[in-house]
C-alpha cells in the first residue's frame, strides 16, 4: 500500500475558507476519482512563521492508480486550487510506501 502525501502551508487571511473548501469540495473531488481507498486531514503540529500547515493523504493500493490519477484528474484538480488560492499556500507532494513491520 501506498501514500500520496500533499503537504500545504496555507496563509491565515483564507484558512477558513480553504479549510472549509479543502473538506466539503477538494479531498471529495480527489477520492470521487475512484483511485484512492481513503483519506486523511490532518493539522502538522509546528510553529510556523506564517500560516497553517496540512498534510493531505491518500492511501492507494497499485502505483498505477496514482499514474492514472496524475494523467487524467491531478491537473484539474491543482488548477481549481490555484484558482481559488493562488499566491496564498505552498505546496509539496511525496510517495510514500507503507512498511509493514510485521512482515520480514
Amino acid at each position: 500500500m501506498h501514500i500520496y502525501n500533499v503537504t500545504i502551508n496555507i496563509d491565515d487571511s483564507v484558512h477558513d475558507e480553504w479549510k472549509n473548501w479543502m473538506q466539503s469540495i477538494h479531498i471529495p473531488e480527489v477520492l470521487s476519482t475512484g483511485l484512492f481507498l481513503e483519506s486523511r486531514f490532518a493539522r502538522v503540529l509546528i510553529d510556523e512563521e506564517s500560516g497553517t500547515t496540512y498534510s493531505i493523504q491518500y492511501l492507494f493500493n497499485e502505483l498505477a492508480d496514482y499514474q492514472l490519477y496524475e494523467q487524467l484528474y491531478a491537473e484539474d484538480l491543482r488548477n481549481k486550487t490555484e484558482k481559488l488560492f493562488g499566491g496564498q499556500f505552498v505546496a509539496f507532494r511525496t510517495m510514500l510506501d507503507i512498511i509493514d513491520i510485521n512482515k520480514k
